[in-house]
Formats: C-alpha cells, structure tokens, sequence
C-alpha cells in the first residue's frame, strides 16, 4: 500500500503537468464564477481573484513537500502519517470528493445543454454519451488521459477572443471604485471562486506518474497562474459589460456575453460555445473519475474498470432520478465551502504529521 511502482512507459514528461492543472481548472465554473463572485465584492473581485490563485500556490507547494518526503500518491501518504486503517479512512474521503466533483460536472454541463440547447433530451443519455467517453479514455491509461487533456487546451484556446470582443461593448467606469470592500467580503468571495480554481488537487492522484516529478513543480504552479490570468480577464471584462446588479443576477455571464457575437453565417454563436465547451470540459470529467477509480484500485486492489463502472452507473441513476435538482446551488452552498476547507485544513496537517513522525524516529 506505502509504495507506488510506476513502470516508466506509463509515465508523462514533468511539463505535462501545467496542461493537467490547468485544463482541470478550466471548464463548469469559468461559465458562471463571475455571478457570485460579485455578489460579495463587487468591483473588487479581482482581489479575490488574485488571493485564491496565491492560497493554490501555497497548496501545490505542500504537496510537493509531502511527495518529496514520501513518494507516491495521497493514499501513500495517508497509510504512512495515520497507518492503515485512518489512513483508509482519509483516502476514502478523497476518493469521494473527487467523485463527487466529476459528478457535479457532468450534471452540471448537462443543465446548460438543457437550458441552452436541447431540453428535450433525456438527462440519461446525455450522461450515457459522456461517460462512455470517460470510460473509453480512462482505458487507455493514464498517457491518453494527459494526451487529450493536452490537445483540449490546444484546440479551445481561440475562445480567449470572446471576451476581447466584449470589450467594444464595455463601460470600464464600471470598475469603480476600487478597494470598497471589507476584508470579509474580499474573503467570502476567494470562497465563492473555489469551483473556478478547483482542480489542482488531482495532483494528489496522479504524481506518481509523472517522469522526474519532483522537477514537475514549476509546472504546477504555472498552470495555476494561467488560469488565475483567465479568471481576471473574465472577471474584469464582465464588470465592464455588465451592470453590477444584472451581473449579479445573470446565471452564465460567460455564456449570455458571447451571444452579442454576429457572424454572417450564424445567428446564434453560443451554440457553438455551448458546443465547443463539450472539449474544454472533457478533461474535468475524464480526470476527476480516473482519480477516484484510481484511488478504489489502490485502497481495494481490485482492477480500475469496475469502480469506473459502478461510478458510470450511479452518475446515470442520479442523471434518471435528480435531474431536476439546482446543481450549482448545491455546488456553490454544500459543495465548495466544505470540499476547499478540507483541502485547505488537510494537507498542512499531513505535513506536519508526516514532519512529526519523522523526528520521534531519528530521536
């Protein structure tokens, strides 16, 4: 359990790992992060912007100090600081979130077909389409996984015009004032923005296959301030376009401000943002449940397809029997605020366990 063996051609080259990071954070949140985000601080959001990419670097920076001191993943390091069994108990919590958070995507992004699209198709299939998907890469290992995580990014990085187009149409007076909230408020909304920077703790996961991991670090942290630098594009140019109060109240903003764009041949151009999106949010599927099969592989020792099938059923059975239910209320109110304060509580207290127990030894 303590040990994680890799065999070399399973593993990706350390620079990899900014594409991992940075394609994980980017997907169901860049849609709608701006909306809560400014019901808390308003013009002042890039503050909290800014703090939240500053509190990931500090996390990245654990866990690489965790790793360097007992290589592998977060099931090795639990077995190590708490034993087998709390240390099981631990791993199961990870193994749950990063389930639950590859379910709250799909569901999620099923919603904004839905209400964007096509609100006629059962939520099922639409779940069914994405999870062979899922399956079908995770398959392939953990090198396919990375290679399509790689080429999303690619491919997708022409939506950044979109919110440059927005710009003629923005009023930047209204990025006044600025420094006109409380600290508290500049806090709750670096809470609010969690789902947008999400992702990085996947890290966690798949470390051990990376080439010279120890040497992936810059990397990580790299990925993290792309997209700090996406979210402060958005995030600005959203203050700009929209009124304070209609910003507040807009369910997507990314969404609602690509449909201004008029092309010649498309009436509707953000059905193909709607569209395009389905690539740039694979990677927050495929990676989040490869995680948590991963994790059920090493806790169990059973084979990595039959968590990834048990998962597949009980996303279409939540799909078939909630699929009514507001989930990015329960993402922004239930979801966010405890995953992020586990994490964020979590990972110091392993280190310094881990730190602990390294002292009595050499006592």
């Amino acid at each position: 359990m303590n040990q994680v063996n890799i065999d070399v051609k399973y593993k990706v080259l350390p620079f990899y790992v900014f594409f991992l990071i940075h394609g994980m954070q980017t997907g169901l949140g860049a849609l709608s992060f701006q909306r809560e985000l400014a019901k808390f601080t308003g013009t002042d959001g890039w503050i909290s912007i800014l703090l939240a990419g500053l509190l990931i670097h500090i996390l990245i920076w654990l866990m690489y100090k965790i790793f360097k001191m007992v290589p592998g993943d977060i099931i090795s390091a639990n077995h190590h600081a708490f034993g087998k069994w709390v240390g099981n108990f631990f791993s199961l919590l990870f193994i749950l979130y990063f389930f639950v958070l590859g379910t709250t995507i799909i569901v999620g992004y099923i919603r904004v077909i839905h209400v964007w699209m096509f609100d006629d198709v059962p939520s099922w299939a639409l779940a069914s389409v994405f999870l062979i998907l899922i399956y079908f890469i995770n398959a392939g290992g953990f090198r396919t996984v990375t290679g399509i995580t790689f080429l999303t990014i690619i491919v997708s990085y022409w939506l950044l015009f979109f919110p440059f187009y927005g710009i003629k149409y923005s009023d930047f007076t209204g990025l006044l004032p600025m420094f006109d909230h409380s600290i508290l408020d500049i806090l709750k909304g670096t809470k609010s923005i969690s789902l947008t920077l999400l992702g990085f703790e996947m890290l966690l996961m798949y470390y051990p296959f990376i080439k010279d991991a120890e040497t992936s670090q810059k990397y990580a942290h790299g990925g993290v301030i792309a997209t700090t630098f996406l979210a402060l594009l958005v995030y600005l140019v959203s203050i700009a376009f929209y009124p304070l109060k209609l910003l507040t109240l807009t369910l997507w903003p990314t969404l609602t401000m690509t449909s201004i764009i008029e092309l010649p041949f498309i009436q509707r151009f953000e059905y193909i943002t709607i569209s395009w999106w389905a690539i740039i949010i694979i990677p927050n599927m495929v990676i989040p449940l490869w995680a948590a099969s991963r994790g059920i592989k090493r806790v169990f020792n059973v084979k990595q397809k039959y968590p990834l099938w048990i998962m597949s059923i009980i996303i279409i059975l939540i799909n078939i029997f909630f699929y009514d239910v507001d989930i990015l209320y329960i993402v922004n109110k239930i979801i966010n605020p405890y995953s992020v304060g586990f994490i964020v509580l979590y990972l110091p207290i392993l280190l310094v366990v881990m730190k602990t127990k390294k002292k009595l030894k050499r006592s």
